[in-house]
């Protein structure tokens, strides 16, 4: 064969990256419109198919040049762009038919489109002189070759026919091409792999070292070892998926990224020992480290117990389920909640409960906290005193016990010599352990296996077991309840956790979920045991009486019942734990609003504590002690820098709050304090000074303000400097705080005929006044109701109107006794009652007195002094009958300003158990058994003209 090289003009089409037209292969690719347009005419302009020449380009670090080799094509298709389509461009399809280079490739550096500055003349399909290679390049390959390649590509193009992710037409266009390779001639297979490649894909780098090999021998080596390249990827990726499938079922789905990560990471530790999975540690190791820790802690629970029982077998569970199942999260989550509950019984708060001192510390620590709340006290006290005594007695069980345990560990030890003759001595130590046993001061047969074993934590702990009560604080907010409970919990040297349950309406919430939903986990009490780490916390159910109704995920309030009852709750069963959790040791503190919404089961089990709200003393003694200091360190001041006068205060108290608690006081104090810390600050910025100094103008002390003038007593030397005043005068509150808010309410306060003032509890369970004010107004005798009333309201109103019609004559409003006052010939009158704030529902039996006053007020003509509160209820008889909350009423009336209280005489006793001294000393209290002494006291004595003597009532009972 000749080995001279053949040359020839052909036009050129540029190949853009990174495509690349192989031999025997097809390629579709856009052309420009200057290029289409010289492709067509040179379609039209040729009797045959024109020849082209398709030579890739190359970028190389941002650089576009043309390759050297390439190859010649035929034009298969021509498509143009349609007439209703957005893409206006040209598309070309291509045949590879035989390799060609390029004589001079420099020439062609500027016809590339694209590039920044092409050749003025440049040709869209320049014409460029190409060389064939010579015949004799196109030799056979050796046979061991061609053989190795058909090989490896039929291995590889069966392997691509059974991949299932590919269409059923692709697979078998596989298997065909696989055929044609087997029945390939040896001197056609150089032809054949280029084709292939291109059908296999392969990477650009390696495209183009094929396009440039020159020698059929070289070819076949450069494609055997692209497609055993592909053939090891592909026998991985298989490997890969197939051990997923194996391990994958349908719970195991939405695991599927993790499954392959984890076959991904056993493939690269066959391939590489010692190598790192993705996640950047040693394979296996994390999770091996953390079943070890939960066999230790598994260890570590009471021997024999049923908890160590159910850990060790979910434990063994676990080692057989493998870590990519999903069950093995599960199961591990419920070991880590069951090791981490404290199960055995605490020592540490028994320590000082023994101490000689412990009450009176826990009654300091209380006394510190809070001002007030004597009853509560009280009872926390006895409470506190029953445990110490009870811990007292178990400490002298446990010595007593060490003694015995100390005589038979030394008779055990004795010479046994003398055994011999010692058997009536070994009946009566039997007759003596025996009645021991039967006494308690010593453990049963099984629970204490021979003489010498010590005393067991479980018997020690059976000593000291006591029922917490269920204690529940119910007041207005703001007074102090859950405070009060933290303060308890720092009196008994236990932890405190708050649980809030506030709209909760799930079960589960409180008894937790079952193991068998997905995310499923302990219930509040138990998360509060694993984060107090005690069996014996002190935990607060906050708004409790704020639990959601039954509904269809349960009851809270009932599954509330197992928790609070001391004969229940030794064996709680959480549906996660699903094993028995004593709670006798803890101490449940309930908090609520109001009982109304409680529920009676619930409340039953509830030892009830009434927290009403603080007088006006009481408020100024918080707001000295805890509030003014906490808002001062909490604004970054000190003492100091902001000093209230007494009128200042007690200002504070009077005009801008009016409020059971001492939430609004707060905020009130720390506005003021605010105020100051502004002042201050710009006060130090402007002389330089360190935020820290003290003010230049300091009071070595606050002399309360004279009574008669209001003037503060000033005590101290004034500095030259008095940019800065810490002192706050009354005076300045206006400007601080803004208009006092209830000083209209007061100055509206005056005697209006047909207006009285009634005592109310709100339902957040404060006590205020509220005005019961009538009109009347021409009409027919009618009686209207408006306020937002209640059905028991309505009815009390109607009593009293009743019973004014029925005693007109008596009261001189009317000259007859038939005559109906409302209906008078010549003006009959309709009476309208009325309770402000209509927006607010109203309702109880206790507004009778009230509507009774404001109804005689307004026929009569006679005003009721404002200063005058009433509460109590009527009969259709004319008694007056006893109300409840008297408590938080005559608060309500103090905080008021009013100075004199008409109240039933059945609740005497509650105005002189539950309302302080200092209220009623400041209080003129009447208490009254019938409505014309509620009269008498309302108008005072001889202002309303009864014409006779009403006869005294007489009852006569069956």
């Amino acid at each position: 064969m000749s080995n001279k090289t053949q040359r020839s003009t052909l036009p050129l089409v540029f190949l853009p990256h990174p495509l690349i037209l192989l031999p025997g292969a097809r390629l579709t690719f856009p052309i420009s419109n200057r290029q289409a347009e010289s492709l067509i005419r040179l379609i039209d302009s040729s009797l045959h198919n024109p020849l082209l020449a398709a030579v890739p380009l190359v970028q190389h670090q941002g650089n576009t040049s043309v390759n050297k080799w390439g190859v010649t094509a035929l034009i298969k298709r021509f498509v143009r762009p349609g007439t209703h389509s957005d893409d206006e461009r040209y598309f070309l399809t291509l045949a590879g038919i035989a390799r060609v280079s390029l004589l001079d490739p420099s020439k062609l550096q500027l016809s590339i489109p694209g590039t920044s500055s092409p050749s003025a003349d440049s040709h869209p399909l320049p014409r460029v002189d190409v060389i064939h290679p010579p015949p004799d390049a196109e030799l056979p390959p050796p046979f061991d070759v061609a053989q190795d390649f058909k090989a490896v590509a039929i291995r590889l193009l069966e392997r691509l026919a059974r991949d299932n992710s590919q269409s059923l037409q692709r697979r078998e266009s596989w298997t065909r091409i696989a055929q044609l390779v087997e029945e390939t001639e040896i001197h056609k297979v150089a032809t054949l792999a280029d084709a292939i490649v291109s059908a296999v894909g392969a990477e650009h780098a390696d495209k183009l070292v094929l396009l440039s090999t020159e020698s059929p021998s070289l070819r076949l080596q450069h494609v055997t070892n692209l497609l055993t390249k592909q053939l090891s990827i592909a026998e991985v990726s298989s490997k890969i998926a197939t051990a997923v499938d194996e391990s994958l079922s349908k719970q195991q789905k939405a695991f599927f990224l993790r499954q392959q990560l984890a076959a991904i990471n056993a493939e690269l530790q066959r391939l590489e020992p010692g190598s790192v999975d993705l996640h950047g540690t040693a394979s296996g190791v994390e999770d091996e480290d953390e079943l070890e820790t939960l066999i230790r802690r598994i260890d570590a629970l009471p021997a024999g117990s049923e908890v160590r029982r159910v850990a060790s077998a979910e434990a063994r569970r676990l080692k057989r389920i493998p870590p990519q199942n999903a069950e093995h999260g599960v199961v591990r989550n419920y070991l880590e909640w069951l090791t981490s509950l404290p199960w055995i019984p605490s020592s540490t708060g028994s320590v000082a409960v023994t101490r000689s001192d412990f009450l009176a510390n826990a009654k300091a620590q209380l006394d510190a906290d809070h001002f007030g709340l004597d009853k509560v006290k009280r009872r926390t006290i006895e409470y506190l005193a029953v445990v110490r005594l009870r811990a007292l007695i178990a400490q002298e069980a446990e010595a007593e016990q060490a003694k015995v345990h100390e005589v038979a560990l030394k008779n055990t030890s004795e010479d046994p010599a003398a055994d011999a003759g010692a058997g009536d001595n070994q009946k009566e130590k039997e007759n003596a352990y025996k009645a021991l046993i039967k006494a308690g001061e010593m453990p049963p047969p099984q629970m204490r296996p021979n003489p010498a074993s010590p005393p067991s934590t479980e018997v020690r702990a059976s000593h000291k077991a006591i029922k917490a009560p269920i204690l529940l604080f119910v007041g207005p907010p703001g007074t102090g309840k859950t405070s009060l409970g933290q303060s308890i919990a720092r009196a008994l040297d236990r932890p405190f956790y708050r649980i809030a349950l506030g709209g909760v309406r799930d079960e589960a919430e409180i008894r937790g979920h079952r193991r068998t939903y997905v995310a499923s986990g302990p219930g509040l009490l138990a998360q509060s045991l694993r984060k107090a780490g005690r069996m014996d916390p002190v935990i607060l159910l906050d708004e409790v009486d704020k639990v959601g109704q039954s509904n269809y995920h349960g009851d809270p309030s009932a599954a509330l019942l197992e928790v609070l009852d001391p004969e229940q709750n030794v064996a709680f069963n959480d549906h996660y734990i699903n094993i028995p959790i004593d709670l006798s040791q803890v101490l449940f503190i309930c908090t609520a609003n109001s009982l109304d919404t409680i529920a009676p089961p619930l409340l039953d089990r509830c030892e009830v504590i009434q927290l009403s709200g603080y007088t006006h003393d009481e408020k100024l003694h918080i707001a000295r002690r805890f509030l003014l200091p906490k808002q001062v360190a909490q604004n970054g001041l000190s003492e100091p820098h902001v000093q209230l006068t007494e009128p200042a205060l007690l200002h504070i108290v009077t005009h801008y709050t009016r409020e059971a608690g001492v939430r609004a006081l707060e905020r009130a104090i720390g506005s003021v304090v605010r105020f100051k810390a502004v002042e201050w600050a710009a006060h130090v910025d402007e002389r330089g000074l360190p935020p820290s100094s003290l003010p230049a103008l300091r009071r070595s002390s606050l002399a309360r303000a004279d009574n008669t003038t209001g003037v503060l007593v000033k005590h101290g030397k004034k500095d030259a400097d008095a940019g800065y005043n810490p002192i706050v005068e009354m005076g300045e509150l206006e400007k601080i705080l803004g208009l006092s808010r209830y000083d209209g309410e007061d100055r509206e306060r005056e005697a209006r005929r047909g207006v009285v003032w009634g005592l109310v509890v709100t339902g957040m369970g404060e006590g205020e006044i509220m005005p019961v004010e009538s009109i009347a107004t021409p009409g027919s005798g009618q009686l209207k109701l408006t306020g937002s009333l209640g059905d028991v309201i309505k009815e009390s109103a109607e009593l009293a109107l009743s019973w004014v019609k029925t005693h007109a004559y008596d009261l001189g409003i009317t000259n007859k006794r038939a005559q109906d006052p409302l209906r008078i010939p010549e003006a009959s009158v309709d009476v309208h009652l009325h309770l402000p704030a209509g927006a607010q529902k109203k309702d109880g039996p206790s507004a009778g007195i009230a509507m009774i006053c404001a109804i005689v007020s307004l026929l009569t003509g006679k005003c009721v002094p404002p200063t005058t509160a009433m509460t109590g209820e009527i009969t259709l008889r004319g008694r007056v009958s006893a109300v409840g909350g008297i408590k938080e009423k005559v608060l309500g009336s103090h905080r008021a300003g009013a100075s004199k209280v008409i109240l039933p005489w059945a609740n005497r006793k509650d105005v002189e158990h539950d309302v302080p001294k200092e209220v009623r000393t400041r209080t003129q209290f009447v208490f009254v058994r019938t409505v014309r002494e509620a009269l008498d006291a309302a108008f005072g004595a001889g202002t309303l003209s009864w014409r006779t003597d009403v006869p005294p009532l007489i009852e006569g009972r069956l």
